[in-house]
């Protein structure tokens, strides 16, 4: 289930705001300029689905993007509680960094957790199975897939060669709640 807590930045233990309602939680984003909508479930599949299965199932709305962002390319990623590599994967986006191009994500299947640093607020943004996020190059922010990965998500890029973290340097992502202490739609906390 999507939802949207909202911190002061200050004080990752009370919310300031909490909702799972999509239109109230792409209000909130469209205010500092973040894309976030619902797109409607085009196919049943497979967790382990072609990328370009993946890719061909949702060409309209990924072509509607490029034309309207001018992205150049998609692509499909994916991961699942088995890979070897999970922790480190995790790790890998755990910190608050930037990018030089718009991060922009939907989530095919599985969920995981946007947490944008803005002016002072944390948006902690829990995405699941028909989200879209683009959070505008140059967001402060960081990711949160859990300790059990579980999703498929089409990724758009300008120039994939450049799409590289830029990390600040502070330490905001470690007071904040980790994925598995949100709700991120498996029965966690609320």
């Amino acid at each position: 289930m999507s939802f949207l807590n909202v911190y002061h930045d200050h004080d990752p233990e009370q919310p300031l705001l909490q909702t799972h309602d999509g239109e109230r939680i792409a209000s909130e984003l469209a205010a500092h300029g973040i894309r976030f909508e619902r797109w409607p479930t085009k196919a049943d599949l497979a967790p382990d689905a072609d990328p370009k299965v993946v890719l061909n199932a949702y060409d309209e709305e990924v072509e509607r993007l490029k034309a309207e962002d001018g992205f150049a390319t998609a692509d499909v990623i994916g991961l699942t509680p088995d890979h070897p590599d999970k922790e480190a994967l995790r790790a890998k986006f755990l910190d608050e960094h930037r990018h030089s191009e718009d991060e922009v994500r939907f989530f095919v299947r599985g969920e995981g957790v946007f947490y944008l640093h803005l002016e002072s607020r944390v948006y902690a943004v829990g995405c699941c199975q028909d989200d879209l996020i683009s959070v505008p190059a140059g967001t402060p922010h960081w990711f949160d897939m859990g300790p059990e990965p579980h999703f498929t998500a089409i990724r758009l890029f300008t120039n994939p060669e450049g799409w590289v973290a830029d990390f600040t340097g502070e330490s905001i992502a470690s007071r904040f709640p980790r994925f598995e202490a949100l709700p991120t739609g498996r029965g966690d906390a609320a």
